[in-house]
């Protein structure tokens, strides 16, 4: 949160002042346009503890009530919690209430958790306008409490490629800019190539590299294949393989630098162990050797919009300072996927993933690997990331700070900074 944004340092909720500060805070909820683009046909009501310190917001018609009523569920936090959430940029798992409640045991969330999966993109925005108004800031409070800028025009060549995967044909949409040695990026769970666009829009990597990005079949623009039924994708670790070699093949790829984070930062480390000889060398990003804790029945749940619960579910793993309109398409993004795409990816992503018996095999030497995480990724933390380094022999760990676990779309020119380095080593 910069610029006019972080003027002022950090603060603290006015216990001193609570009943007025609790009415001004409904009031600009009452007024806030973000708050009414999601009016429509339902009901919430919940509360913030802070304390002992108690506040009751109430929607009807998907409208803010002047007064509380009874809470479907309540979320609380100590004050020392609550100060580091406060501040204009907050430490890690502190800037969100998803990040607070996996990260933060002294946290809690209590009542009904179906209500709060259907809800909880109106406590987040909830929550940042009690921010705003708590720092001081003047209404309106902006969409987004994230820094700005003006975005570099994207220009892509694009086109699909026939891969036949488990004895079935996929056409597979690919874009690629720029021209030199290739880097295939692989984009995260539930997203498509689109991810890569604003990292083809800076000439530091283009002018020496051509970046090629694929959606995966059921992402994006690759279809699922004919008589394909709604709902039935799950992502396994062999037919991911498969996928991005039978891709590497039929795009005329030769030795490509892989770049993955998330999900396919996990498949990297697959593709270091299985076909070291296949690349330049491979970038795994918010990547370890398991994950756990991140499936969730919610992202494929009847009673739950899967369009609004998604990117609210990875809203929170960027970091607060990656630029407003790159979130807003990672967010986007995510709300366009298909029936269960997410799920099944995450079905992989932290189930059936489980490199731990083998990632102590992975020659480093016969593909240089490099792992980098994103300070603010609280799934795939900094800490886990550097213990699955710490397992391979030869590869080389870098923290990124002032990044989430979308490096590459949340963020391109900072993780740029992060990149060519690595880029330069490799070519060296």
């Amino acid at each position: 949160m910069r610029g006019d944004a972080s003027e002022g340092g950090s603060a603290m909720w006015p216990y001193a002042e609570w009943n007025g500060f609790v009415a001004r805070w409904r009031d600009a909820c009452a007024r806030d346009a973000v708050l009414a683009a999601l009016a429509g046909p339902w009901a919430v009501c919940f509360a913030i503890r802070a304390g002992t310190a108690e506040a009751v917001f109430a929607f009807a018609e998907g409208r803010m009530r002047p007064a509380g009523g009874t809470p479907a569920f309540t979320f609380a936090a100590p004050d020392a919690v609550w100060a580091k959430f406060l501040q204009p940029v907050p430490p890690r798992h502190h800037h969100v209430i998803l990040a607070m409640l996996a990260r933060l045991p002294e946290v809690s969330l209590t009542g009904d958790m179906l209500a709060f999966a259907q809800y909880c993109h109106v406590v987040r925005r909830v929550l940042e306008v009690g921010k705003w108004l708590a720092l001081g800031r003047a209404l309106p409070v902006p969409a987004a409490l994230r820094p700005s800028l003006t975005p570099p025009p994207v220009r892509v060549s694009g086109g699909y490629v026939p891969v036949e995967i488990g004895g079935v044909r996929h056409d597979v949409f690919h874009e690629w800019a720029g021209s030199g040695q290739d880097i295939l990026c692989l984009h995260t769970a539930g997203s498509d190539g689109r991810q890569f666009h604003r990292l083809m829009a800076d000439p530091r990597l283009t002018a020496g590299h051509r970046l090629v990005a694929f959606d995966l079949p059921w992402h994006g623009r690759s279809a699922p294949p004919a008589g394909a039924l709604p709902g039935a994708w799950r992502m396994t670790t062999d037919s991911y393989v498969e996928t991005i070699m039978g891709f590497i093949a039929a795009a005329g790829l030769r030795a490509p630098i892989v770049l993955g984070a998330s999900m396919s930062g996990e498949i990297c480390l697959e593709l270091a162990y299985r076909h070291p000889e296949a690349f330049r060398a491979i970038i795994a990003c918010e990547a370890s050797d398991n994950i756990q804790g991140r499936q969730t029945p919610w992202s494929w749940h009847p009673q739950v919009n899967q369009g609004l619960f998604v990117p609210e579910w990875v809203h929170g793993l960027m970091a607060p300072d990656s630029p407003a309109e790159c979130a807003a398409e990672v967010l986007w993004h995510y709300a366009q996927g298909g029936p269960a795409v997410f799920f099944g990816d995450i079905h992989f992503y932290s189930g059936e993933w489980d490199a731990r018996g083998r990632v102590g095999r992975i020659d480093a030497n016969r593909c240089p690997l490099f792992l980098m995480t994103g300070e603010y990724d609280y799934s795939c933390t900094m800490e886990m990331s550097e213990a699955t380094a710490a397992r391979i022999p030869g590869a080389r760990w870098r923290p990124m700070h002032g990044i989430g676990h979308f490096p590459f779309a949340e963020n391109p020119v900072l993780f740029a900074e992060y990149l060519l380095p690595v880029l330069a080593e490799v070519a060296g």
